[in-house]
């Protein structure tokens, strides 16, 4: 028999809620907390009223350790933070990850342009966990899962990544994996069934939540201007 859940909300406050069928995923428990469903934003506004386990914080922005803070600081949940890999690269994404776990990031992620051997010495650097990113069936899928040192792999294959999430599910049935769910049920669930374990949700923008908002206004404004 399943449990009644009590739900209390507050007047005020507008919650970002993921899709209910993020919550069927496995999950991956790091340091003994479960994470289901990530958020893809560095909207603190977004991030701050949201229900996701956690936050993946990348952007197409060189790293910085004041964005990084920011976000922590906001989300009071576990962030991955974005540290480089692609543009940035070199020593420098050396100091921004370690500096991100000494911030009190959950853990790191690397684009995928970065090669194995600096994910292998990324490892020796900091503790908590290394997240790679796969966006290609033409990746050395193998190498990149099993042997780079990353801990979890995060997929992001566009149209492609239903078909990367079962060819690294051939490879190994348990290693971690993250995957981009998009915006709707549908998407989600697609992922989820592909063998993902946890799935990271594009919210709405903040511009089209307060579309929302002002729509409702203007009738509410309306309604009341008839009465009168």
């Amino acid at each position: 028999m399943r449990k009644h859940i009590p739900k209390v909300e507050s007047k005020l406050r507008h919650i970002v809620s993921v899709p209910e069928c993020i919550h069927r995923v496995s999950g991956i428990n790091i340091n003994g907390k479960r994470i289901k469903s990530l958020v893809f934003s560095t909207d603190v506004a977004i991030i701050a009223n949201c229900n996701a386990d956690a936050v993946i914080a990348v952007y197409p922005f060189t790293p910085t350790l004041q964005i990084t803070k920011s976000i922590i600081e906001v989300a009071q949940k576990p962030v991955f933070a974005g540290v480089g890999g692609g543009t940035t690269s070199g020593p420098r994404v050396h100091k921004i990850a370690l500096d991100a776990e000494l911030n009190g990031a959950t853990a790191v992620v690397l684009n995928a342009p970065t090669k194995t051997k600096f994910v292998q010495e990324l490892a020796k650097i900091i503790d908590i966990p290394i997240v790679l990113t796969v966006v290609s069936l033409d990746e050395p899928l193998e190498e990149r899962m099993l042997h780079s040192g990353a801990s979890i792999i995060n997929v992001s294959g566009g149209k492609k990544t239903i078909e990367i999430i079962k060819a690294l599910r051939e490879i190994d049935q348990h290693f971690p994996i993250i995957a981009t769910g998009g915006p709707t049920e549908e998407t989600i669930q697609a992922v989820i069934d592909a063998g993902a374990n946890a799935v990271t949700y594009t919210p709405p923008t903040n511009g089209e939540i307060f579309k929302e908002m002002m729509e409702r206004y203007r009738m509410q404004c309306t309604h009341q201007e008839k009465k009168v």
